[in-house]
């Protein structure tokens, strides 16, 4: 009986595995198609997709040269613009929305509770919903440059942020606050030296998860930054165009992996943080 039970479930953790494997392979390959490309002529992009680069196709680093050097516009400035965008987002977003959360989790009141559900609530909300107008109010309020648009990324960013913090922050015993207080330390003081050394698997796993998505994202820069002075990677790459409307997307190609690379590396290098931050926060309190 009990090989019975042993091979049944033997059997449901292959077929898991299987299933699993397929999905993976799923994701996988237009990654890899995305490689496999960037290495090959233009023409051979449009109608041998999926032949492996070799022969006449090939085209070695020829692409990633066009790439970076195409029209007017430097492509190492908008990996600057980037970098700048992505880094400043990233932080802001971590202070306010911890601090906030903190503040949410320790102070029972009605108001905290509205707010709490108000950011819970965001992360329903379709960006499309708010596009139009979120673009003329960046104009008015001068957020349209890259050292000002990580205010609107904290405003979509704040939700699925405080979410987390709140189920974590419940989780840490209010007695050691009580103890810094009776020690003299202020609320800033506490936060700072108390709270946030504690919350690390969660600033973690936030922090690699907003970092994916500010550096990825196409719409929201598109819509609020002037353009022609500010480029974001994605909006370069959009920008590959030649007369007539024509794209090379054998550069194209190539400036997309260049553009995932950081990412997927990140990731790799952090992703058992991202499954412990969303344990301990997601799932307690």
């Amino acid at each position: 009986m009990n090989n019975k039970n042993l091979s049944a479930e033997q059997r449901r953790k292959n077929t898991l595995s299987v299933i699993l494997g397929i999905i993976c392979v799923i994701y996988v390959i237009p990654v890899l198609m995305v490689v496999v490309n960037s290495f090959k002529l233009n023409t051979f992009v449009k109608t041998d997709t999926f032949a492996l680069p070799s022969g006449e196709m090939w085209a070695g680093f020829a692409n990633f040269v066009k790439g970076m050097t195409f029209g007017n516009y430097p492509f190492i400035k908008s990996v600057c613009y980037s970098v700048v965008i992505t880094l400043l987002s990233t932080f802001l977003i971590l202070l306010c929305t911890s601090m906030a959360a903190w503040y949410i989790a320790r102070v029972n009141s009605a108001f905290c509770k509205i707010l709490y559900f108000l950011c819970v609530f965001s992360m329903v909300i379709p960006f499309q919903m708010v596009m139009y107008t979120l673009s003329k109010t960046a104009d008015r309020l001068h957020l349209n440059t890259p050292w000002t648009i990580p205010i609107v990324y904290l405003g979509f960013g704040a939700g699925l942020a405080i979410f987390m913090f709140v189920g974590f922050v419940k989780s840490i015993p209010l007695e050691i606050e009580e103890a810094a207080a009776i020690d003299g330390c202020g609320p800033l003081r506490t936060y700072f030296s108390v709270v946030m050394p504690m919350l690390k698997p969660t600033l973690i796993s936030v922090g690699i998860l907003e970092i994916m998505w500010v550096w990825n994202d196409f719409l929201l820069p598109y819509l609020v930054l002037d353009i022609n002075e500010y480029r974001t990677i994605p909006i370069h790459i959009q920008y590959l165009k030649g007369s007539y409307g024509t794209v090379d997307l054998g550069a194209t190609m190539a400036l997309i992996l260049l553009s995932i690379i950081p990412v997927i590396v990140f990731y790799l290098t952090c992703q058992k943080h991202i499954i412990a931050g969303v344990a301990a926060g997601a799932v307690k309190g």
